[in-house]
């Protein structure tokens, strides 16, 4: 089944540009935030799922109830909504990657954002892999108008943020996060705006047969 990930820049826009391609194309949206979640919480309360759906309603729920049965040695499901319990990295890895596997079984068409998704499914069949990028001084001051932080505070956040990146996909894929040749698309936000970017991903779905 399609899938199309986003890898992004710090303060380049992919996110957002993620929600835009979502909405013109009906799929459904697992962005970030949403994989840390489940993938830190299996077995969400009911509480907490319904206090943070509103982008991707009812999937939290499914996957956390999935995961905690279909992987036990990642996920311990209990009575009560545990809390996250990883005893390292490759732990956590381990459990983003169930929450993706489980997504891409349970969903038929989705855009996923972040977590080294293009790197994981890069051998995986119909995908579009998507790099938006931007210049440094441009993602700079988005930085700083977003956090409300001095220039110098931006810059900070903007390089550790890409190491992390970085680091995240070399150490456990042995993959360079921003080598485009492991792309489908590179997008420049500093030349595109974020709608241009969404008709031009479109346009890709529609050239491989998915719209």
């Amino acid at each position: 089944m399609p899938v199309i990930t986003v890898s992004r820049q710090y303060a380049s826009g992919g996110s957002n540009i993620a929600k835009l391609v979502a909405k013109r194309l009906g799929w459904t949206l697992v962005d970030n935030e949403f994989v840390d979640r489940v993938a830190g919480q299996a077995g969400l309360s009911r509480k907490e799922v319904e206090e943070r759906e509103e982008r991707v309603p009812g999937l939290a729920e499914r996957l956390a109830r999935a995961l905690a049965i279909s992987s036990p040695e990642v996920f311990v499901a209990t009575g009560e909504p545990p809390e996250p319990q990883f005893g390292s990295e490759a732990d956590l890895v381990r459990a983003t990657e169930a929450v993706i596997n489980q997504a891409v079984q349970q969903e038929e068409r989705l855009i996923m954002v972040g977590r080294g998704a293009q790197a994981h499914l890069a051998q995986h069949e119909d995908t579009l892999h998507v790099f938006v990028v931007a210049p440094r001084e441009l993602r700079v001051r988005a930085a700083a108008d977003r956090l409300g932080v001095s220039a110098k505070e931006a810059e900070d956040c903007v390089d550790k943020t890409d190491e992390g990146r970085r680091r995240y996909v070399k150490a456990n894929y042995h993959r360079r996060w921003d080598n485009p040749t492991n792309y489908h698309l590179v997008l420049n936000t500093g030349v595109f705006s974020y709608e241009q970017c969404a008709d031009l991903i479109v346009e890709a779905a529609r050239a491989r047969g998915w719209v």
